[in-house]
């Protein structure tokens, strides 16, 4: 009888949607990075959404307490946000977050 943990499954040849950080995932959900962009840039480019006045207005609608207790509730209010707002203000978020790069 063989034990459950001991299912030899096929090593994965690319690595899974887990390994890559929320904060990646919901850049690139909302169309703001590429998703080939590098986990190092896509975390500079979160840290730039996050302080831009439009998100951290609709993100303190979205939080319940004035503190966030642990990072993740960051990012699910940062995601929460974005999914707030329309193809128009993203769009707009997009050409601010570009301005800040150069």
């Amino acid at each position: 009888m063989k034990h459950p943990k001991q299912d030899k499954r096929a090593p994965q040849s690319h690595p899974s949607a887990l390994a890559v950080p929320s904060y990646h995932r919901i850049l690139v959900k909302h169309g703001l990075i590429e998703k080939s962009l590098s986990i190092p840039d896509a975390y500079e480019v979160f840290l730039k959404v996050g302080a831009d006045p439009e998100v951290q207005k609709l993100r303190r609608k979205v939080a319940h307490d004035d503190k966030m207790k642990h990072v993740p509730a960051l990012y699910l209010a940062t995601a929460m946000a974005l999914q707030g707002m329309t193809k128009q203000e993203l769009e707009a978020l997009k050409l601010r977050i570009k301005e800040k790069r150069v």
